[in-house]
């Protein structure tokens, strides 16, 4: 039996990261908006102040197995902060392949990043999630979270027409 191991990015895993978020956007019905590269994504994640973290999913085989270890998912995160709550970490993707599903490997990567979150002080770890993902909304109540999306629209104007306001 294989093993998994959930660990930081390196930048030589930014060609696999890449063909996940690809895998990611065909699930959600939304390939054609995938613009961003694999150099991009070294760029941007791997330098001095970079401007996403990532953790990887990898299955690491059995002793005797002839494959090498495999990244079957991952988790992009990013820190934003709260003027009222402080700092706070975002869950900007979490992704495991199907055939890798079920074996509790999309949860080690969100504790993985709660971890983080903690670490580094933050009071919140927020994410979104499609209205249509029932999968994914289950596996996150099932870890606690709380869905804000009824309480926050009612106390703040929709981050659309916000953003529109500070354009103009």
């Amino acid at each position: 039996m294989a093993s998994v191991l959930i660990r930081e990015a390196k930048e030589g895993d930014c060609g696999n990261i890449l063909r996940l978020i690809r895998e990611l956007a065909e699930y959600e019905k939304l390939s054609d908006q995938v613009k961003i590269s694999e150099e991009a994504l070294r760029a941007d994640g791997f330098g001095e102040n970079p401007f996403y973290h990532c953790l990887v999913a990898e299955i690491l085989p059995a002793p005797g197995e002839p494959q090498g270890p495999c990244v079957v998912g991952y988790g992009l995160y990013y820190f934003i902060y709260s003027t009222w709550k402080g700092r706070n970490i975002y869950l900007e993707d979490i992704y495991v392949k199907p055939e890798y599903r079920g074996q509790g490997i999309g949860s080690k990567i969100i504790k993985k990043v709660a971890e983080v979150a903690l670490d580094k002080g933050c009071s919140q770890l927020r994410l979104a999630v499609l209205d249509w993902n029932k999968g994914a909304m289950d596996l996150y109540k099932a870890l606690g979270a709380q869905d804000l999306t009824e309480a926050e629209a009612s106390s703040s104007p929709p981050a659309q027409a916000v953003l529109r306001d500070c354009l103009h």
